[in-house]
C-alpha cells in the first residue's frame, strides 16, 4: 500500500453552529453541506476554496457536555497544519484577518522551510497556519530537520 496524499479530516466539535463559522468565516473554507444557515442535523463538510477534493473536513457536534482536550503533553493529535500561500505577505494578510475576527494567536514559527502562525478552534484544537518558504530545497533532511526560530512578521 502507498498513501496518495491526506484526504480529509474529521473534528467532533461541541458547537457545530460557532465551529462552521470559525472554519468558514475566520479561516475561509468553503461549507458545502449543509449551506450556511440551513438545519445543519449536527455536521458540516467543507473543502479549501481551491476545490481539490470533494471534502476535506468534517465537523461533527458532540454537545458542551463532551470532555475537553486535555491540556499538556499528551497521545493524540498536536495540531494540522493549513498551507496558506507561499510568502510571508501571505501570512501577514492571514494575522490581520485572525486579529480582526479576534483569533488568538498562539505561536509564531520559521521552521526555514516554512513560516507559521499558530492558531486554536472553539474546542482548541490547534491549527498551523504556514507559508512555504520560496527557494528552500524542503525535501533535504536539513531544511525540515532544522532548529525552530521565532519569526517576526
Amino acid at each position: 500500500m502507498e498513501v496518495k496524499e491526506l484526504g480529509h479530516l474529521v473534528l467532533y466539535v461541541r458547537d457545530i453552529e460557532r465551529s462552521a463559522r470559525f472554519y468558514r468565516d475566520v479561516l475561509g473554507w468553503r461549507q458545502i453541506l449543509p449551506a450556511p444557515g440551513a438545519d445543519s442535523n449536527a455536521f458540516a463538510v467543507f473543502n479549501a476554496p481551491s476545490g481539490r477534493t470533494h471534502h476535506e473536513l468534517l465537523l461533527i457536534e458532540v454537545g458542551e457536555d463532551a470532555a475537553a482536550l486535555p491540556e499538556g503533553r499528551r497521545v493524540g493529535l498536536y495540531h494540522f497544519g493549513l498551507k496558506i500561500g507561499t510568502s510571508d505577505d501571505e501570512l501577514r494578510e492571514a494575522l490581520a484577518k485572525l486579529r480582526e475576527t479576534g483569533t488568538p494567536v498562539l505561536g509564531m514559527s520559521d521552521h526555514t522551510a516554512t513560516h507559521s502562525l499558530y492558531i486554536a478552534d472553539p474546542d482548541g484544537n490547534e491549527i498551523e497556519l504556514y507559508v512555504d518558504v520560496p527557494g528552500v530545497d524542503w525535501e533535504t533532511p536539513e531544511a525540515i530537520g532544522s532548529p525552530v526560530k521565532p519569526l517576526h512578521l
